[in-house]
């Protein structure tokens, strides 16, 4: 969530003629995250979230937003894509893809305790559930497909020592992905971007998931393996705090246990994790984009979790 495109009143009022939500009163730029650009949007009929969408294509985004409109409908605290007069959630503004959602109530809590960890574990197993169902089909654009392409690209920027720990690892999880086991693992359309600041919580109880279009078929572990390595970590080492990551895990659990391959590949799941966002801010970092609100995030954090993973397995 960035400004890559910028827009004005005039713009979002000549567009917004198109829905019944009355006029925009409000438009400010949302200056966290790296994909697209984002705005508060509040008009004469409620508050939203306008995204107008940079590298994703129009033909891809149908997936996300159905998918967050299937969520809503089980009961899961996800931004709702809003519909034009024809039925459309999915328009285009200044030449762009865009969609206009939902603002679910909230801030975020980025200094977790074990309490909101337990939260996210429920929630998140309530998701994987709610999504057996989901009949679209698109793979994660972050997996290992693009990490073997964009590896490449960002060796030369790399230590010998990275260069090797990188190599390494996208081999090994190139391994574990060919195995009968990794076949057998249980997988839906998962968010696969559930970090901290993707949460919200409203005195307390979570009140709001969002952020869905790094969303993908893929593996359930994957997807709260990704959780784990943010919300049950201490930042400055990589390490898992226990007490959190055992709330995390205890709660997801308690709804939907896990299967004894999902046990069996839960590590190289973490590894897999840390490698794909490790991957990723590297490239953020050293192929940037222009952006008018844009901060890379830090890649040796996911430096670190991943040597943590791997220490640990």
């Amino acid at each position: 969530m960035a400004v890559f495109t910028p827009i004005d009143l005039v713009e979002v009022n000549a567009w917004l003629a198109g829905f019944d939500l009355g006029t925009c009163t409000e438009l400010q730029g949302i200056a966290s995250g790296i994909e697209n650009t984002n705005y508060f949007l509040t008009t004469t009929q409620g508050r939203f979230v306008l995204t107008l969408f940079e590298r994703l294509h129009a033909e891809q985004l149908p997936f996300y937003l159905g998918l967050m409109h299937h969520l809503a409908a089980h009961g899961i605290p996800v931004p709702d894509p809003m519909p034009d007069r024809d039925g459309r959630t999915l328009h285009t503004l200044k030449g762009k893809p865009a969609a206009l959602v939902t603002r679910l109530k909230g801030s975020s809590q980025l200094h977790p305790a074990p309490q909101h960890c337990a939260q996210v574990g429920r929630w998140l197993a309530r998701m994987h559930l709610a999504a057996r169902d989901y009949p679209g089909t698109q793979p994660n654009l972050r997996g290992l497909d693009w990490q073997a392409r964009t590896i490449p690209a960002i060796l030369p920027y790399l230590s010998a020592a990275q260069r090797e720990l990188i190599t390494a690892e996208l081999a090994h999880q190139m391994q574990v992905a060919a195995s009968t086991d990794y076949a057998a693992l249980p997988r839906s359309a998962v968010h696969a971007d559930l970090f901290r600041d993707n949460v919200l919580f409203d005195a307390g109880t979570l009140s709001g998931i969002f952020d869905f279009y790094f969303a993908g078929v893929d593996t359930w572990i994957f997807d709260l393996a990704v959780t784990l390595n943010d919300w049950c970590i201490e930042p400055s080492t990589g390490a898992f705090d226990a007490p959190r990551r055992d709330a995390l895990l205890q709660a997801y659990e308690a709804v939907r246990p896990l299967q004894a391959v999902e046990r069996r590949l839960l590590a190289d799941a973490l590894r897999a994790a840390a490698l794909r966002f490790w991957t990723s801010r590297l490239a953020d970092f050293h192929l940037p984009r222009d952006a008018q609100l844009l901060t890379p995030h830090d890649p040796a954090h996911f430096e670190r979790v991943l040597r943590q993973r791997i220490a640990a397995a």
